[in-house]
């Protein structure tokens, strides 16, 4: 059939010729947390975590999950990810950036569903907000390796670990394609998208400045060596780390005492990076 306009093509537009899907976006709060000081005289152990609600509906129901949700016929993927995040955990204000769109067919069992997902750092002991009853913490220790991404979390009432396979899919950019391996408490294929932000969020540390969303306005080097190194997953020389964060931190005429520690110079993140979050 011809059209002689833009207008009569839209008239007589059908719709229905083309099979329907559905998005949603998901959202990953990662934070570093102190965990149970031992000794007075060492730092407070820090611990890498997520924010994660359990489902109370099918499919999954029971499992947990990220915070996510349908997309309306109104929203961007941004706008949709902060409403979810808001009716799920009951937090707000964050600033969220996007990580991956997930499009594998079988991802969920209820249809054709595509996923934006969105992440962000954030230091929870700055967050007001109470979270809803179904939100909680999970504490994770993440052991890869070449072959695999193991993460087990712990909220301190209940336990469990996921294995996640790795293929190296782009030898240029270290991109990975990922596979469940192992899952019994995870809902969806959010085991894979939350070693795709966990990888992402390794690699962003060495070319940005996101770890200073969840530090306090002064810290000192060895409080922000420790986040790196729960992040990152191992222990980095102190050269090596001085060198990463000269160029973000300065130094300030304030020192931290008490505690058993010897008095340590405090330094804070530099003005003039603040673009660079």
């Amino acid at each position: 059939m011809e059209y002689n306009s833009e207008e009569e093509f839209l008239r007589n537009y059908d719709s229905s010729c083309f099979e329907k899907l559905s998005v949603t976006s998901d959202v990953l709060i990662f934070s570093v947390a102190d965990g149970v000081q031992e000794n007075y005289r060492k730092l407070n152990e820090k611990h890498f975590a997520i924010l994660l609600v359990k489902r109370y509906d099918y499919p999954f129901k029971d499992k947990w999950c990220l915070p996510g949700g349908f997309i309306r016929i109104d929203e961007t993927t941004s706008s949709a990810a902060k409403r979810v995040l808001k009716d799920e955990t009951n937090l707000e204000d964050i600033y969220l950036e996007q990580l991956y769109t997930f499009d594998e067919v079988n991802r969920d069992p209820r249809m054709r569903i595509i996923s934006t997902s969105y992440m962000a750092l954030v230091d929870k002991n700055k967050l007001h907000n109470k979270l809803s009853d179904n939100a909680s913490w999970f504490n994770m220790n993440v052991i890869e390796s070449d072959e695999s991404i193991n993460i087990v979390f712990d909220n301190g009432n209940e336990s469990f670990s996921v294995v996640v396979g790795k293929t190296l899919r782009e030898f240029t950019t270290d991109r990975y394609e990922y596979s469940v391996i192992k899952n019994d408490s995870l809902a969806f294929d959010h085991p894979i998208v939350i070693a795709s932000g966990i990888s992402r969020l390794k690699n962003k540390l060495e070319y940005t400045d996101i770890v200073f969303n969840m530090m306090p306005e002064y810290f000192t080097l060895g409080e922000l060596q420790q986040v790196y190194e729960v992040i990152l997953g191992k222990e980095l020389l102190d050269p090596a780390f001085r060198r990463i964060i000269a160029s973000k931190v300065e130094k300030t005429n304030k020192v931290k005492t008490g505690g058993g520690h010897r008095p340590s110079v405090l330094f804070k993140y530099k003005s003039n990076n603040k673009k660079k979050l």
